[in-house]
């Protein structure tokens, strides 16, 4: 891939990236509940799922998801109860990084549950096998290396950890605002209902990425 190809194709993964989605809320999520240094065990989580994806992607289960009816349902399914989950469990959050038992509230969750939460994020998103199935060819020639491949999800996976960080850096003053407990409720419920919401948008997503 030359320069100017992946320049391009590193404004693609930005444009995408930058767009509000799971990995993205998951990250604020964290950052108001855990801390800014917390989310970003999330983000690594994110970036490895990536990485997973694309791999799995580029061997065949891109088209497996596009021709099986059944194993896309599967997923989908998997993936909008994981979000739900996650919705249900950030509406009943209390604590925050940033209250007076900022102490308590981080230690509640263990890095390796926030880096699987990631992962799993990522690993049960069918819109990310969609996407890898849908852009990555527009880029790769017809005999693409696994130098290739490695570059461009390596890029793709920096991009992502890139916006969680910059969502989580513009969230902290909104963050601190909310550090009132009738905020931070209002804020938990909030955020709870984005991700049930982005869980039911994916059940009602079809093999070409749309509800």
């Amino acid at each position: 891939m030359d320069l100017s190809h992946w320049l391009l194709f590193t404004a693609v993964c930005l444009a995408t990236t930058y767009s509000p989605g799971p990995g993205v809320l998951l990250a604020v999520s964290n950052a108001l509940t855990h801390g800014p240094r917390q989310a970003l065990i999330s983000s690594s989580g994110n970036a490895l799922g990536i990485f997973i994806v694309a791999g799995l992607t580029v061997s065949g289960l891109g088209l497996l998801l596009h021709t099986s009816a059944l194993a896309f349902t599967a997923l989908k399914v998997v993936g909008a109860g994981y979000l739900i989950y996650l919705g249900i469990r950030q509406w009943r959050a209390r604590g925050s990084a940033f209250s007076a038992g900022a102490s308590v509230a981080v230690e509640s969750v263990t890095p390796r549950r926030l880096f699987l939460n990631g992962l799993m994020v990522a690993l049960s998103n069918p819109k990310s096998v969609l996407f890898f199935s849908a852009v990555f060819p527009q880029f790769m020639p017809d005999q693409a290396s696994v130098v290739q491949l490695l570059l461009m999800t390596g890029t793709f996976a920096t991009c992502a950890v890139i916006s969680h960080l910059t969502y989580v850096l513009a969230a902290g003053p909104l963050m601190r605002w909310c550090a009132a407990p009738r905020r931070l409720r209002n804020l938990n419920r909030s955020l709870g209902l984005v991700f049930i919401g982005m869980g039911l948008g994916v059940l009602r997503m079809g093999t070409g990425g749309r509800p």
